[in-house]
């Protein structure tokens, strides 16, 4: 049964917090140090716990696929990363990481029967995820499932993540909106402050070079400010990345999706009330938008 497009994000609402875990908890840091890893930013063990996936990855590949950055940012942070550890390493990295935090930060309720109920509804839905054309999520879904309920749910949250994640880049391209200008309108939209959005190191001169493309199309105002133009394209683009988002949860089926929102929203607030999440990021988690 289809889902409304809200539902849809929705469930990304829910499920992004719990994989986003990986990027901002100290265990992540400490997993990451260990291997020899960089810590005093996030970038180094971002790029090699989300990349690991898919092998031996080179910066072409990983600037192709995570889209928005500046390719000399993943060259920095992918060129040498598998000289200091193996994928099959930092793949072993993260999993420990995101077994201490989750138990952490979850306490008890990382082995109850509300957590096994959500982590098994979870994996039915991340299961029917169709990886075609999808390469991050195909990545992820091809890793082996673990048995321990906080571990499935992540692994479920994260192959669903990736799953839209590749969908937004398809979107994105059907709308000709390329990868910096994907972040300045973004951000000329409200979904969080362009000094934020300027976190993926591009530089002033291409900063301003984008702009210029936007305001040509109509899609910003001389002053920044997206136009009614621009606002109209960024609402298809996240219309689009919604009904490519939706498979999943028809083939869970409204019931059992209800359920598992309902289910998760106790470990999602603790772990959103640990204060280790950003209250802002890129991905402009919280807004709405007026699908026609």
């Amino acid at each position: 049964m289809a889902h409304s497009l809200g539902t849809v994000r929705q469930m990304w609402h829910l499920l992004e917090p719990v994989h986003a875990t990986l990027y901002y908890a100290p265990e992540a840091f400490e997993e990451a140090a260990a291997l020899g890893y960089a810590t005093r930013e996030r970038w180094p063990s971002y790029f090699a716990y989300r990349a690991a996936p898919l092998g031996t990855a080179g910066p072409e590949v990983v600037s192709a696929l995570f889209y928005s950055f500046s390719p000399r940012m993943v060259e920095c942070h992918t060129a040498s990363a598998w000289g200091t550890a193996a994928p099959e390493q930092v793949l072993r990295a993260r999993s420990a990481a995101m077994d201490r935090a989750l138990r952490r930060l979850l306490g008890g309720r990382a082995d109850s029967p509300e957590l096994r109920e959500a982590a098994e509804l979870a994996r039915r839905a991340a299961v029917a995820a169709e990886t075609a054309g999808r390469p991050m999520a195909a990545a992820n879904a091809a890793l082996p499932w673990p048995d321990e309920p906080h571990m499935m749910l992540w692994q479920a949250a994260t192959i669903l993540r990736e799953h839209r994640g590749d969908g937004h880049l398809a979107a994105l391209q059907a709308h000709g909106i390329g990868p910096a200008e994907s972040l300045l309108s973004h951000a000329a939209a409200g979904a969080a402050l362009e000094e934020v959005f300027r976190s993926r190191q591009w530089t002033d001169e291409e900063w301003a070079a984008c702009r210029e493309r936007l305001v040509a199309r109509n899609l910003l105002g001389a002053d920044g400010s997206a136009t009614p133009e621009g606002l109209r394209v960024r609402t298809a683009v996240e219309e689009l990345t919604d009904e490519l988002a939706a498979a999943p949860w028809a083939a869970l089926g409204t019931d059992e999706t209800h359920r598992l929102a309902e289910l998760l929203m106790p470990p999602v607030l603790d772990i959103v009330d640990a204060g280790i999440l950003p209250t802002q990021s890129t991905l402009g988690i919280g807004m709405t938008y007026d699908y026609q």
